[in-house]
């Protein structure tokens, strides 16, 4: 054996020493072959096939693939280039010690290679070309790479590189290209790059770059491209950049680089592309850009970009795109962009743009799309519009667009987008859009539109979106809409529509949605229907339809919303329907429907809501009701159903709401009832119901709303009611219960609306302890046999606006308080021996004198000494007025000097009733809005925590004065708030009610233990971990889906963000301030506070003052975002447009300070970033409605999205 050393030697003297034909050396030196051979053993098996040229039989230089080698005599390996092989396995296993100083080019791109870069690179002192882009390297760039000192050309974009950009690159200053972009480099930029005189193009894009942009890159004379974006970068940009006079292309998008665009700018006469959007960037556009005569592209998009658009740019007529989008630009748009006849792109949405289209554009022939939408355009579309015979998409939705559409948009038969929603455009829609043959989506709906539906849209055959809903559209339904065979979405809700559903909508076969409800369509509907089978949503409801339903309406088993509720079809259901396991959301009210609810109905295992109330169905509940796991809501009241409830129910745990009432239903109410965990509302009233009140009725813990009245119930009420804290509405009534009423039901806190317990069998006292339900607005406790006094705690209930005990057998005093005074005399009337100072009552006798024969003199006695106790009395009073007012010397007091009190004009509502005590008791409780009761405050003003008499606590907030309020303000605060009294729902905080006074005005709301989701989250990560999380957005989609379509009108919350979410002790969600915007003027100073929160507006919303229910969603999309990440997700937002934000992995945004989710809870996890990510569409139409979501996030088994989190990008969500 030959030792190592002389192993050396000799292939030292190799290099020399001529050697025999047969061996290796005959054609290649013996340690480069060897260093070939060697990692091509290491390399997977179907590579080393991809390598079969590489055999020591052969001549390397001759015969082996992708080596090139020096002249004879010495051949030595000069390129080595396999690129685009599928080569797999690890680079650091080729030694590239043995190829200096002869190797110059290496190329080993497009492959799957793996591992760090091999340190020997270093030893390669002659390398001009090293070419590893598009493989998955790892680790970091090396240092030593800056030894390379004859290096002109790096390319090693596309992998997986970490750490910094080592300093030392300084020293390569042969380098002309260095192609970084796509791999997760990070660390600052080193300012040694600036010494590289010859570097033509630099490209970092793509990576985790940080700190701010060196000046010394202006001194890169040589430079033409320079691209950063998708960077972390921030600060300025630097002006010295405006001294590189060649540079061609500036791309430094999606950064967070704030200050002004350098005017310098203007001075890069050899500019094409400047990319600038996605940043933080102020200020105006400098009109010194309008120099640029060769740029091609500029990009400007989502900034905070103010002031107007410089007509100078229109000396650029040479721009093919223009991206000024997600701005704050003001002012018109200058007729000048008229003139950039070679613009194929311009895109101006979501700013702050006024005045009306300029005519000048239609000069711009090349133009393919024309986005100005989300601004405040007003005026009428320009008809010269329709000269831009190259456009393909028009959107100009959401503006104050009015006037008519002109009939000249039919010349753009090229289109295949129009969209001019949300403006105030009237008058009929155009015949001639018929000849827009291209068209895919028309979106004109939420103007006020009126005339027909022209035929002539049954020639758009390509179309597959028409949306004109929410206008003023009248007369018949065209059949010829049933010739557009690519149709998948008609909407047309809301509008005047009349006469029948032409048989011709059959022909729709690739038809999804169907929205025909709102309007005024009568007649049956066409068994053509039934050939609808892509059908997924089928919504006719509020209409004049009749006849039966279509029999085979869910043939295709995709139908998931069927909503036909308020028309007069009759008849069974139609057996498809038994069958359709996609229901998700059926609504069949109010019809004349018939038939038997066991044959009509199956089992529906992803169905969330149904309502069946107010037909005509008969027969039994049957049990399979039980095995519709995710129902939430089950409706069927105002039916003829008989039989009992199928102890089945019990097993609903998702359900929320049951309501059986108005029907024939016997027999006793089940226990299994008790295990409803979830159910909040529970109506059994009118039927013939028998037995006891079950004791599991205490189990249900978050029940708001009992009925069992007008049944047959017998025996007690259970003590075990008492546990359901979250009573708001309690009617026991019209039943046979008898004994006394439990002293527990005083401890229902949160009863509010109603306690009913009339037309009973009650006996006993009525318990002191209802001196405690504070927010009671009517109690009924009328046609029993109740005995003793009305309890004096009563008079301290001063939410009560009616009482009614006619009909018992009280007696002794009525409680002597203004209430009790103004009740009608027949709510107090047919009782045992009643007496005060309240209507139809005698006065309470005075105790008896000791003895008759005591005569005047006592009766003069008696009369001086009632005199002198009133002296004291008024005495007394006096001076507890005055300590009184010393204690409340804090309050404002009006010209006189007096403390101002609410006059009898101003408005109480909280819980509403009407009265001053309530007012004192808030301002007494928060010590007139001092500030250590202050427990937030925001643009809509001041929340306070309030204390009051009974110990309940509620938070008031304050709202700030509106300047100039008008007598319509003051009834629009009212009317406004009183609906939104109405809301209930389990994950919306409580509004109470209100107060209106000349003073101020406040909401009252139910408290929130742990305050709201910002600062938990911002507190620490420990108590809300995964599963709250997960549970948290749940809450807020539910919330948020319940006011928008369950709510009559829908609800638009409009500033949902972290801090208006809060949570209460068991960290169940509830939003807060919903509609609170519209308790104030457009035009008040609070408005723009309330029209969103910053960081959580959606584009259309925060620009244009236009709400809709999609705001809400985009806001959602953020809150979700953030309750994953543990922080709000700004950066991310502001990149999702870009394809960095695309690349980033899910494990980089998950917080990090929780442990990493387990593959089971980050499947929901990844679920809900999509949902997410989805609901972040800057096009409003693209966002899903949070009725999708809801039920999307509602689903029990998730599919699985990924495995590790580390993984998974967003573009895969």
């Amino acid at each position: 054996m030959i030792p190592c050393r002389s192993l050396l030697l000799l292939l030292n003297l190799l290099l020399v020493l001529p050697l025999p034909t047969t061996t290796i050396a005959s054609s290649l030196l013996p340690s480069q072959a060897q260093a070939l051979l060697l990692w091509k053993s290491t390399l997977h098996d179907q590579s080393q096939q991809s390598l079969s040229s590489w055999i020591p039989s052969t001549s390397p230089c001759s015969s082996w693939l992708g080596l090139t080698c020096t002249k004879p005599p010495l051949l030595l390996v000069s390129q080595l280039n396999l690129p685009g092989l599928g080569l797999s396995g690890r680079l650091d296993a080729l030694d590239l010690t043995p190829f200096s100083p002869s190797l110059s080019s290496l190329d080993l791109s497009s492959n799957n290679l793996s591992g760090p870069i091999p340190p020997g690179i270093a030893a390669l002192s002659n390398l001009v070309e090293l070419y590893l882009f598009s493989n998955r390297l790892s680790g970091a760039i090396l240092y030593q790479l800056g030894q390379l000192g004859s290096l002109s050309r790096l390319a090693l974009y596309s992998n997986n590189l970490t750490g910094p950009i080592p300093p030392s690159f300084g020293n390569l200053t042969s380098l002309t290209l260095a192609a970084l972009y796509g791999n997760q480099i990070d660390g600052p930029i080193p300012s040694e790059i600036g010494n590289l005189g010859n570097l033509v193009g630099f490209d970092a894009s793509d990576n985790l770059l940080s700190g701010g942009i060196p000046r010394s890159l202006g001194n890169l004379a040589s430079l033409r491209v320079l691209s950063l974006f998708g960077n972390r970068l921030s600060g300025n940009i630097p002006k010295e950049i405006g001294g590189i006079a060649g540079l061609v292309q500036l791309q430094l998008a999606s950064n967070f680089l704030t200050g002004s665009i350098p005017s310098r700018i203007g001075n890069l006469a050899m500019l094409q592309i400047l990319s600038l959007e996605n940043n933080i960037l102020s200020g105006g556009i400098p009109q010194e850009l309008g120099e640029l005569k060769k740029l091609q592209v500029l990009s400007l998009g989502h900034n905070n970009l103010t002031g107007p658009i410089p007509a100078s740019l229109g000396n650029l007529t040479e721009l093919s795109l223009l991206y000024l989008f997600n701005n704050q630009l003001s002012g018109s748009i200058p007729p000048e962009l008229g003139n950039l006849v070679s613009l194929i792109n311009l895109v101006a949405s979501a700013n702050h743009l006024t005045g009306p289209i300029p005519a000048a554009l239609g000069n711009l022939t090349n133009l393919k799309r024309l986005y100005l939408d989300d601004n405040r355009i007003s005026s009428s579309v320009p008809r010269q519009l329709g000269d831009l015979g190259n456009l393909t998409a028009l959107n100009i939705t959401a503006n104050s667009l009015t006037g008519t559409l002109p009939a000249s948009l039919g010349n753009l038969t090229l289109l295949a987008y129009l969209a001019l929603y949300g403006n105030q455009i009237s008058g009929p829609i155009p015949s001639e859009f018929g000849n827009l043959v291209n068209l895919r989506e028309l979106h004109i709906s939420d103007n006020v539109l009126n005339g027909s539906i022209p035929p002539t849209l049954g020639s758009l055959r390509r179309l597959t979106t028409l949306a004109l809903s929410n206008n003023s559209i009248s007369g018949p339904l065209p059949s010829e809409i049933g010739d557009l065979q690519s149709l998948q979405e008609l909407i047309l809700q809301l509008n005047n529509l009349t006469g029948p559903i032409p048989p011709s909508f059959g022909s729709l076969t690739s038809l999804r949605d169907l929205r025909l409800s709102g309007n005024q369509l009568s007649g049956s509907l066409p068994p053509e229907i039934s050939k609808l089978t892509d059908l997924v949503s089928f919504e006719v409801s509020n209409n004049h339809l009749s006849g039966h339903l279509p029999p085979d309406v869910c043939a295709g088993r995709l139908l998931e919303f069927f909503v036909v509720s308020f028309n007069q079809f009759e008849g069974e259901v139609p057996r498809s329907l038994r069958s359709c396991t996609s229901l998700i959301r059926a609504r069949l009210e109010n019809n004349r429907l018939s038939g038997s609810l066991v044959d009509g109905f199956g089992v529906y295992p992803r169905l969330l809501y149904i309502d069946l109330s107010f037909n005509r169905f008969s027969g039994d509940v049957s049990p399979d009701w039980g095995r519709c796991s995710n129902l939430t809501s089950l409706r069927i009241s105002a039916n003829e159903v008989t039989g009992t409830i199928p102890p089945e129910i019990g097993q609903l745990s998702s359900l929320g709401v049951l309501d059986f009432s108005s029907n024939q239903m016997t027999s006793e109410i089940p226990g299994e009832l008790g295990k409803l965990a979830s159910l909040f509302k529970l109506n059994l009233s009118n039927n013939q119901f028998t037995g006891a009140v079950s004791r599991g009725i205490g189990r249900m813990s978050n029940l708001e709303y009992l009925d069992l009245s007008s049944n047959n119930l017998t025996g007690t009420i259970p003590t075990e009611v008492g546990g359901c804290s979250k009573l708001r509405w309690l009617d026991l009534s019209s039943n046979q219960l008898n004994g006394s009423i439990p002293f527990q039901v005083g401890n229902l806190g949160s009863l509010q609306q109603l306690l009913d317990l009339s037309r009973n069998r009650l006996t006993g006292p009525i318990p002191s302890q209802f001196g405690k339900l504070v927010m009671l607005q009517d109690l009924d406790l009328s046609h029993n046999s109740l005995s003793g006094s009305i309890p004096s705690s009563l008079g301290g209930v001063v939410s009560l606006s009616s009482i009614d005990v006619s009909y018992n057998d009280l007696e002794g005093p009525v409680p002597d308080t203004e209430f009790f005074r103004r009740v009608p005399s027949a709510s107090l009337s047919h009782n045992k021996g009643l007496c005060g100072r309240a209507r139809g009552l005698a006065l309470c006798a005075s105790p008896p004198p000791p003895a008759r024969h005591r005569g005047r003199s006592r009766t003069m006695l008696l009369l001086l000494v009632v005199l002198v106790l009133g002296v004291l009395l008024l005495v007394v009073l006096a001076v507890g007025l005055y300590l009184i007012l010393l204690k409340r010397g804090r309050r404002p007091a009006d010209e006189s000097g007096n403390v101002e009190t609410p006059p009898a004009r101003d408005t109480f509502a909280v819980w509403n009733f009407d009265g001053k005590i309530a007012y004192e008791d808030i301002v007494e409780a928060t010590e007139d809005f001092d500030a250590k009761h202050l427990v937030g405050s925001g643009g809509y003003g001041s929340v306070y925590k309030a204390v009051l008499p009974g110990d309940q606590v509620v938070a008031v907030k304050k709202i700030r004065p509106i300047e100039d309020e008008s007598h319509e303000d003051v009834k629009s605060f009212r009317s406004e708030v009183g609906a939104l009294t109405h809301i209930r729902h389990r994950n919306i905080v409580k509004l109470y009610g209100f107060c209106s006074t000349t003073r101020c005005k406040f909401l009252v709301y139910e408290f929130m233990e742990r305050g709201s989701l910002a600062d938990v989250l911002g507190g620490g990560a420990e108590d809300l971990g995964w599963d709250r999380r997960l549970g948290v957005v749940r809450d807020v989609a539910h919330a948020l889906a319940y006011m928008h379509h369950d709510c009559t009108p829908p609800v638009v919350h409009r500033d949902l963000s972290s801090k208006n979410v809060l949570l209460d002790l068991e960290f169940k969600a509830c939003v807060s301030d919903f509609g609170t915007a519209r308790l104030l003027r457009p035009d008040s100073s609070n408005w723009t506070a309330l029209a969103g929160t910053r960081g959580y507006v959606a584009p259309e919303l925060a620009y244009t003052m236009r709400v809709t229910e999609k705001c809400d969603v985009y806001s959602f999309g953020v809150v979700t975002l953030e309750v994953i990440m543990g922080r709000h997700p700004g950066e991310l937002v502001s990149s999702l447009a870009s394809s960095s934000g695309q690349n980033v992995v899910l494990d980089d945004v998950v917080d990090c300070r929780l442990p990493p989710p387990t593959d089971e809870v980050a499947d929901s996890v990844g679920l809900v970033v999509g949902v997410a990510l989805r609901c972040l569409s800057v096009d409003p139409q693209s966002r899903p409605s949070m009725l999708e979501v809801s039920l999307e996030l509602t689903a029990r088994n998730p599919p699985p999205v990924f495995q590790h989190c580390d993984s998974v990008k967003m573009s895969d969500m």
